[in-house]
């Protein structure tokens, strides 16, 4: 069993979804699929880059919007 099929077995198992969050350290993927693969993809909470790349995913719109905000205030 290589390590595709390890990720594929893990994301399969309902008990590494808590909701619409996965978390399985087994799985070497930051970023999987939702369940329904058509609705797009999320993190695997169980890798430690997973807390960077959503730090970072959420600092990215706060970049553009404070400065938006500050300069609309500002007139």
């Amino acid at each position: 069993m290589d390590q595709r099929d390890i990720n594929e077995a893990e994301w399969s198992n309902p008990a590494n979804w808590r909701g619409g969050f996965y978390r399985s350290s087994h799985d070497t993927r930051v970023f999987v699929p939702k369940r329904p693969k058509w609705a797009g993809w999320t993190l695997n909470f169980a890798h430690n880059a997973s807390i960077w790349w959503l730090f970072w995913l959420m600092l990215l719109p706060l970049a553009i919007i404070i400065p938006v905000m500050v300069l609309l205030s500002v007139r």
